[in-house]
């Protein structure tokens, strides 16, 4: 019998109460494990570890922000995939995210449906 592996799951955002939000609109049934960063070089770190194959990841962040993520990942060819979660919705910031590589862009705050529906979207959930 196959054991179903959990997925690395990364959030990664400065702020400590968008992380738990986060994490609390994830499905329940999701099976994950679940990796927080405070900054861009933490969550860069945590996907170079292999803890991100999932990642939930910020634009606004102090040391490097999510676009210097998506870019550093796109550089050194990980394969994670990853949706933006962020307050800035500017059809600018949407389509260089898009461009840099993530898979969807999630606007704060997120919500459980919303969250669930992108996942199953794409397969994901």
């Amino acid at each position: 019998m196959w054991e179903l592996m959990a997925i690395p799951l990364l959030i990664c955002d400065d702020s400590a109460m968008a992380r738990k939000q986060v994490f609390k609109s994830l499905p329940a049934e999701w099976e994950v494990d679940v990796t927080y960063a405070k900054h861009g070089v933490e969550g860069l770190d945590a996907i170079r570890d292999g803890k991100g194959e999932m990642v939930f990841l910020d634009l606004t962040m102090p040391e490097l922000d999510g676009y210097g993520v998506l870019e550093k990942v796109k550089e050194e060819g990980h394969k994670s995939i990853i949706i933006v979660i962020s307050a800035d919705i500017q059809p600018e910031a949407r389509s260089k995210v898009m461009a840099l590589g993530a898979l969807d862009f999630i606007k704060k705050p997120v919500n459980s449906e919303k969250l669930a529906e992108v996942l199953k979207t794409y397969g994901l959930l």
